[in-house]
């Protein structure tokens, strides 16, 4: 299972980065202190200017890579890695809710409310999901509107409508054959 750890604070932290091709496009990995802490795509909302991003190095990332290279191979349906995320403590929760979510599988941002036991706060759910920082890893794809609508997704709605469409054997929840 994926955990969310924060290393103590001694140091200014030493970031690096590294970019994947991926069959959604690049793919910057950004790790904190050698820990992952940020997957962004191309175009993505809140992405960061990349001079944040810290020196180019791929050295902290091969288990990364391999992961990520056996899920898009349709090989690893849960993602396990050590994880430096950085939000408020209600964003560290829903994004924590969010890696409960089983691979081909949906909730709705209501439904997070409710397991965080906030149902009033589906709204928040929703912001805190769009400021996950390691899309696809915490999977925040996997968060739909309560009508069943693929709202909005920081690395853009084809892209969620894809990688829903890939978890899901490439079916919609129909059973049509999406296309990708």
């Amino acid at each position: 299972m994926t955990t969310l750890v924060s290393p103590p604070a001694v140091s200014p932290p030493t970031k690096q980065h590294t970019v994947i091709d991926s069959p959604y496009g690049p793919l910057t990995l950004v790790a904190t202190d050698g820990v992952l802490s940020a997957l962004y795509m191309t175009d993505q909302r809140h992405r960061p200017p990349e001079e944040t991003f810290g020196v180019p190095d791929p050295e902290p990332f091969p288990e990364v890579i391999r992961q990520l290279t056996a899920y898009f191979a349709g090989e690893l349906t849960t993602f396990d890695l050590p994880l430096d995320l950085h939000g408020t403590p209600f964003q560290r929760s829903v994004w924590a809710e969010l890696s409960k979510i089983p691979y081909g599988e949906t909730r709705t941002y209501g439904e997070l409310a409710e397991e965080l036991g906030k149902p009033g706060a589906s709204r928040a759910v929703g912001l805190a999901n769009g400021k996950n920082p390691v899309g696809i890893i915490v999977p925040c794809h996997r968060v739909i509107g309560a009508s069943g609508s693929l709202t909005g997704y920081g690395g853009g709605v084809d892209r969620k409508q894809r990688l829903l469409a890939f978890e899901s054997g490439g079916r919609r929840s129909d059973g049509v054959q999406a296309l990708f």
